[in-house]
């Protein structure tokens, strides 16, 4: 049986007014690039956006980090930047980090989720895709779905997930990755997941490895830049149902909006609030987002997305969210509504007013 790839690409390439949503124009640039090179290499594919970020969701049966498949949404994005030139919009191929092409989009910028899977009868699976905030964002909630029975009461109840899961943690100052094993790691999981600017799970596997679950981008543009460029904007693939967790406990685990690092400069700790699908970002402080595209898949056709964060009840979250984002950033730039100084995403600028400031102690 032929594995199926699902890969999801995304990068900020220009947004109208600021850090606002891409322009239709944009939009159907990109749509446009990623159809006329689809044949023969595509099996499917669905473009959208979250704030000014753009997503190209694609199946295919090329296996992850494939040259050609990175290609497309390589060139989609510099044929998009081409436009957001010509309007002016902000950010104009700000996430695009290098000149050329090198073989798959990983450092170059975009942000990158990819599970290359034996297709179920019926394979379900979930994209999370934020804005306005660093790749560890999605830490909490991922302990949620694989780790806190309050959440998951299949961890009590279904075999497989009892069993525990494999994490894989990344060290994003040093590129390496801890795999933890639960349960016997819980401990070290956890110490991690504290601190997730620099800690971010980048992948989950079953207990016996044999079948990912989980793909999460972890990219920090400022490590492959050298200087502040714009947030992270972590993306995920979450599968779902059977022996991984039910959709409604993947989405779940975003319904008690917690705080991350990100908002406006990229140098605040604010909630983050789930949005529905093409929502673009609030001018309201830049509040954090996360969007949720259920999919459903049959020989990588894809059905959907349904807006998992689009249902009446997700609206207590979003006013939970905003109350809670306003209670903060009431606290100015006072620590911890800002960020320490090495997490701050225009550090050089701190750098600046301290070292004036330590001018006049005496």
């Amino acid at each position: 049986m032929v594995k199926i790839t699902v890969s999801a690409i995304k990068a900020d390439i220009g947004s109208i007014g600021g850090h606002t949503r891409p322009s239709d124009e944009l939009l159907q640039k990109v749509k446009e690039i990623i159809s006329s090179k689809s044949e023969g290499l595509l099996i499917d594919h669905y473009i959208g956006y979250t704030g000014d970020d753009i997503h190209i969701i694609m199946t295919h049966t090329h296996g992850v980090n494939n040259n050609e498949i990175h290609k497309i949404a390589w060139d989609a994005f510099t044929e998009g930047t081409k436009i957001a030139k010509e309007q002016g919009l902000y950010g104009a191929g700000q996430d695009l980090l290098k000149d050329a092409f090198s073989g798959n989009v990983k450092g170059m910028g975009p942000g990158v989720a990819e599970i290359e899977m034996d297709e179920r009868p019926s394979e379900v699976f979930c994209v999370f895709a934020a804005d306005k905030t660093e790749p560890g964002a999605f830490n909490f909630p991922f302990w949620r779905m694989f780790v806190d029975t309050r959440s998951n009461t299949g961890i009590l109840i279904n075999e497989k997930l009892a069993e525990g899961v494999i994490f894989h943690v990344m060290d994003v100052l040093t590129g390496k990755i801890a795999e933890l094993k639960l349960w016997a790691d819980k401990p070290e999981l956890e110490a991690a997941l504290m601190y997730p600017g620099r800690y971010v799970v980048s992948s989950v596997f079953s207990s016996d490895h044999t079948e990912q679950i989980l793909s999460s981008s972890t990219d920090r543009l400022h490590n492959i830049a050298g200087t502040y460029v714009g947030k992270d904007d972590p993306i995920s693939i979450v599968r779902t149902q059977k022996n991984f967790p039910a959709t409604e406990e993947a989405g779940s685990a975003f319904n008690n909006p917690h705080y991350v690092a990100g908002n406006t400069r990229g140098s605040h700790h604010m909630p983050l609030m789930p949005v529905k699908l093409n929502s673009p970002a609030s001018i309201n402080y830049a509040i954090p987002i996360v969007s949720c595209l259920v999919f459903s898949m049959h020989n990588g056709k894809l059905v959907g997305p349904h807006d998992g964060f689009g249902t009446v009840d997700w609206d207590l979250q979003r006013f939970w969210a905003a109350e809670r984002a306003m209670i903060i950033r009431n606290q100015g730039f006072i620590h911890p509504a800002t960020l320490v100084p090495d997490e701050l995403e225009y550090n050089k600028g701190y750098e600046a007013r301290m070292k004036k400031l330590d001018e006049k102690f005496r």
